[in-house]
C-alpha cells in the first residue's frame, strides 16, 4: 500500500474492529486483521489487501506471531478487563505501540497503573480508551480547559438518539461489574448512589434531555493529565434504557460507510470560579467515530519519531484542537465548536 506502516487490529471481525480496518485502508495504512476465528475474519475482513492472522489471547506465542513486523496494535477485543493485559504484554515484547477503545474504567486504570513505567522504559506509547467513550470526551474537555492552569469542575454531557448495542457492548456490560469512579477534590472516588440525575439542553436536534450520571473512561483520562478538582459525565436516560434492554437490536448499516442512523451530541463544560467554557460536538454513529479517532491517534504516533512514551491519554498527548480539527476533516458529519 502507499503507506509503509502496518497496524494490527485485534478483534478485527467485531463491529468496531471492522470500522478500524476500513479506516486504515482509507488512509492507505496496511491493516493486519487479528482474530480467533479465521472464518469470521475471512467473512468480515475480505479486502484482498488485508492480511489475516489467527491469535488466541490466552496463547502468548500466537499473539507474538500475530504482532510480528507491525508498528502498532489497536485492540478492539472487549471486554478489555480480559483482553488489555495480554495484548499490552505482547506489544511490549514486540516493542510496538498499543491503543485500545475501552470504556471500562477499571481496565483503563489498570493499564495506566501497570504499564506506564514499562512502556516508558521500552520507548513505546500505550494509549487506553482512545474511542468515543474516553478519548473523544477527553479531547473535548482538554480544549474546554484550554490555557487555564486548573478548573473547579469539568462535566461531560452525552446525548444519543438511540443506543443500539453491539455484541461486544453487551459482553462488556455483563463482564464489567466493577464500581465506577468520579473525580472529587482531585481524587478518583467511588460513585455515590443513587446516581445523580438532571436535565441538560443540548444542541439541535436533541434539545432538553433527562440525563443520568454514568461515568466512563473520560473521567479516568481527565484525572491523569488535567488539574481538575471534580469531574464526571452524564448520558441521556432513554438510550441507557435501550442498552439495558435485551430486546434492543444491534446497529444496522444505513450508509456507504456502514454507519447506523444513530446521532450523538457531546458537550464538555469546564468551570473555574465564575468563568465557564464549553466544547460542543455532534455527529453520526459512535462506533464509526471511534474507528476514525483511534486510527488518527495511531497514525500520529507511528509517524512521529518524537512521540512520547509511557501510558498516555489522547488529551495529554496530542494538541487537542488540531486533533479535533483533523477529525472534522476526515469524518463525515462531525461538527465541533467552542463557546
Amino acid at each position: 500500500m502507499g503507506n509503509s506502516k502496518r497496524i494490527a487490529v485485534v478483534g478485527a471481525a467485531g463491529h468496531t474492529g471492522r470500522f478500524v480496518v476500513e479506516e486504515l485502508l482509507r488512509r492507505t495504512i496496511a491493516p493486519i486483521a487479528v482474530g480467533r476465528n479465521r472464518t469470521k475474519l475471512e467473512s468480515h475482513c475480505c479486502a484482498p489487501e488485508v492480511e489475516l492472522r489467527i491469535a488466541d489471547l490466552q496463547n502468548p506465542r500466537s499473539l507474538d506471531c500475530a504482532l510480528d513486523g507491525v508498528d502498532a496494535v489497536i485492540n478492539c477485543a472487549g471486554p478489555f478487563l480480559d483482553s488489555a493485559r495480554p495484548v499490552v504484554e505482547a506489544a511490549l515484547r514486540a516493542g510496538i505501540h498499543y491503543l485500545d477503545v475501552t470504556a471500562e474504567q477499571a481496565s483503563a486504570i489498570a493499564t495506566f497503573d501497570e504499564f506506564d513505567a514499562r512502556a516508558r522504559s521500552a520507548g513505546i506509547a500505550v494509549v487506553p480508551a482512545a474511542g468515543f467513550y474516553g478519548g473523544f470526551g477527553d479531547l473535548l474537555a482538554t480544549t474546554a480547559v484550554g490555557d487555564w492552569t486548573t478548573a473547579d469542575e469539568l462535566t461531560i454531557f452525552i446525548a444519543l438518539d438511540h443506543w443500539w448495542p453491539t455484541e461486544g457492548t453487551r459482553k462488556t456490560g455483563a463482564r464489567n461489574t466493577v464500581p465506577r469512579v468520579v473525580l472529587q477534590s482531585g481524587t478518583l472516588t467511588p460513585q455515590e448512589f443513587p446516581r445523580r440525575t438532571t436535565t441538560w439542553t443540548f444542541v439541535e436536534p436533541f434539545g432538553a434531555q433527562d440525563v443520568v450520571e454514568a461515568p466512563l473512561t473520560e473521567t479516568v483520562l481527565i484525572a491523569r493529565h488535567l488539574a481538575v478538582s471534580d469531574a464526571t459525565n452524564f448520558i441521556s436516560a432513554q438510550p441507557l434504557r435501550e442498552v439495558d434492554d435485551s430486546a434492543t437490536p444491534p446497529p444496522a448499516r444505513s450508509d456507504a460507510m456502514g454507519r447506523s442512523h444513530q446521532q450523538f451530541a457531546v458537550e464538555a463544560v469546564a468551570r473555574w470560579g465564575d468563568d465557564e467554557r464549553r466544547t460542543v460536538a455532534r455527529g453520526q454513529d459512535i462506533y464509526a467515530l471511534t474507528a476514525s479517532l483511534i486510527v488518527e491517534a495511531a497514525q500520529r504516533i507511528v509517524t512521529d519519531g518524537s512521540a512520547r512514551s509511557g501510558a498516555l491519554t489522547p488529551g495529554g498527548t496530542f494538541d487537542a484542537r488540531s486533533f479535533l480539527a483533523a477529525l472534522e476533516r476526515s469524518y463525515p458529519s462531525l461538527e465541533v465548536w467552542y463557546r
